[in-house]
């Protein structure tokens, strides 16, 4: 039996991710009964049960779960599709969507706000947090990494900048428990470090092989949190240079070293790279950085 019915499948396929037929609807923007009737016709023109009904909402059955793996790639096809349209043409217009982690952020944001002031009608799309947002799939036109140089095939990777890391401590901290002289001193004071002990970032993994466990009394989950961890007195932590540099309030216990910095490169894919848009934000983000010193 051939399927024709791309709408009845797209809203068994979010119903099954989603697994209740009201947050089929919300996505989709359709009222739920919409949804109900587009999941009874798509299992009527199968002739098989598509989901388990129950109290808590929706589970996909086998043959359910057999047409969600279609529907999803086909739904990251056409979204990738989507994604390389909305990238052509000569106008700097549309979305620009750039993703980078949060902490970049005061670096990111004020040369995406001046980008878009030259670009009447652009519209910024600025995806922060740890999800690593899919290029193939049309998920961002830039990308700003850390760490290793990204090896995804069918993109185009530059270095961008070096973000340097010192060790930190609030002025409140030094007072009640001094300030170490030396590396050896380190054991003997409180340390900031992450939790698991699984983090990839060069100052972590630093720690991790210098400083014994027992030092390290404040964990955090998220690097976001580290800085405030700092200033409020937990402990000693690193803290990138560009963001120590706006608290008066902390001292800087060792400078940056080589090991503790961590790489940050351009990423784009194949299909967008050499588009308008995609080539005046790149210039525009290198100009902007030759402005900020030392990070």
């Amino acid at each position: 039996m051939s399927i024709d019915g791309w709408d009845e499948i797209r809203t068994a396929y979010h119903v099954a991710r989603l697994g209740t037929v009201s947050g089929a609807a919300e996505v989709l923007g359709v009222h739920h009964a919409t949804v109900i009737r587009h999941v009874d016709a798509l299992e009527q023109r199968l002739g098989t049960r598509l989901f388990q009904r129950h109290a808590r909402g929706y589970t996909p059955t086998e043959a359910g779960q057999d047409l969600m793996q279609v529907a999803q790639a086909t739904d990251d096809q056409l979204t990738q599709l989507a994604g390389r349209l909305r990238g052509r043409g000569e106008a700097v217009t549309g979305d620009l969507v750039v993703t980078a982690l949060s902490g970049l952020s005061p670096l990111i944001t004020p040369a995406l706000v001046d980008f878009q002031r030259a670009h009447e009608g652009l519209v910024i799309r600025f995806l922060t947090g740890e999800r690593l947002f899919r290029l193939e799939y049309g998920e961002a036109h830039v990308a700003i990494r850390a760490g290793a140089a990204p090896d995804q095939p069918d993109n185009v990777v530059q270095p961008f900048v070096t973000v340097n890391h010192g060790l930190y401590a609030s002025r409140g901290y030094i007072a009640r428990h001094g300030q170490p002289a030396t590396e050896a001193d380190l054991p003997g004071h409180a340390l900031i470090g992450d939790d698991g002990g699984t983090s990839a970032a060069p100052f972590l993994r630093w720690l991790r092989e210098h400083v014994p466990a027992r030092a390290v009394t404040w964990r955090i989950s998220h690097p976001d949190t580290l800085a405030d961890a700092v200033c409020a007195g937990a402990g000693l932590g690193f803290l990138p240079v560009f963001m120590a540099r706006q608290r008066d309030d902390l001292v800087q216990v060792m400078p940056p070293r080589p090991e503790w910095a961590s790489a940050l490169w351009l990423v784009t894919h194949v299909d967008l790279h050499r588009t308008t848009k995609v080539q005046a934000f790149l210039a525009h983000l290198k100009s902007a950085a030759k402005g900020w010193g030392d990070i």
